[in-house]
């Protein structure tokens, strides 16, 4: 963690976006929107919110098991629009990803994120609802969920700076210059997450791609660097560079290196990027790999700033 470090701002109801921050004994409710999980796992999440002074309650379907998602598609909505619609409940935290939370977007409309801001916290396929969030015009954080929680017992800096921005405490990220970043400034609303979840919501009332002025970032897992190259491509192919203003390129875990190609996924992205005259980030800590995954403020205003010493990320009153 040397090449990274992170301070502190007090923005407790200073953002201008909906949030809605937390106090000690809140209640956090916890649901599993994709893969199907297990007693153990959802447990330790608990006992990590309950230590930090949360209390929680568990959806009625969170340990359904149907043919692989927590729940039929109907379970698994039902289960979020108690959980938006409760009044009780001010912050969901997703047990964990997997797949399947695009299902509940097909049962929703936009609106239903609009009508029931609360703060909602995942990350990996859990980035569709991240990105509904968004596009309401809401912050959720894409970060730890209830496995990392419970296997480090939220004693760790990364978990400790969950907690801490759950609370409305946001931080300033500052990470070490990477050879390949473009340096430069950037405002604009922090998006992003799972790049290939992303890809998946293109063109609908869902993709946080439609919307102005962004700051990018994104990171995936045992994804191709031929896919990722079809899901730059993509934004590219449909117009949309002229939206993003910054972009961070976190950790690409599990893929193979094609001999004769790039070294790295890093070195592809630089490859196509470097034609564009914004400021760009490389190997961020935020992906798959929990001490690697600091969380990010997605929905929020951001300033994005690249030097040559280094690079800043910070969440704007």
């Amino acid at each position: 963690m040397k090449r990274f470090l992170l301070a502190w701002i007090m923005a407790l109801a200073l953002l201008p976006v909906r949030a809605q921050w937390l106090h000690e004994g809140d209640t956090i409710a916890i649901i599993s929107p994709s893969s199907a999980t297990d007693t153990a796992t959802i447990n330790g999440g608990i006992r990590t919110l309950e230590q930090w002074g949360f209390h929680c309650v568990v959806s009625r379907h969170a340990l359904n098991d149907y043919r692989g998602f927590a729940g039929s598609i109907r379970e698994r909505r039902d289960d979020l629009l108690w959980a938006l619609t409760n009044p009780q409940v001010k912050a969901v935290m997703c047990s964990r990803g997997g797949d399947g939370a695009v299902h509940l977007l097909c049962e929703l409309k936009p609106e239903v994120f609009r009508k029931y801001p609360k703060l909602l916290i995942g990350f990996s396929d859990i980035t569709a609802l991240l990105s509904a969030e968004a596009c309401a015009g809401n912050v959720g954080i894409h970060g730890s969920m209830c496995h990392a929680l419970g296997t480090y017992e939220g004693k760790d800096t990364v978990s400790q700076a969950l907690r801490h921005m759950m609370m409305g405490d946001m931080p300033t990220y500052h990470v070490a210059s990477h050879p390949l970043n473009q340096v430069g400034k950037a405002r604009g609303l922090l998006v992003g997450g799972n790049m290939s979840v992303m890809h998946g919501l293109a063109g609908s009332d869902y993709d946080p791609l439609l919307l102005p002025d962004i700051i990018l970032f994104v990171e995936d897992t045992g994804e191709s660097m031929t896919k990722v190259d079809r899901m730059l491509h993509n934004i590219e192919v449909r117009g949309l560079m002229s939206h993003v203003k910054g972009i961070i390129i976190g950790q690409f875990s599990s893929y193979k290196i094609i001999p004769n190609t790039f070294p790295d996924m890093n070195y592809m992205f630089h490859e196509y990027l470097r034609k564009y005259a914004i400021p760009v980030c490389y190997d961020f800590p935020v992906g798959h790999r929990h001490m690697r995954n600091f969380p990010m403020l997605v929905g929020s205003e951001a300033e994005l700033e690249v030097t040559d010493e280094g690079v800043t990320l910070s969440f704007c009153p």
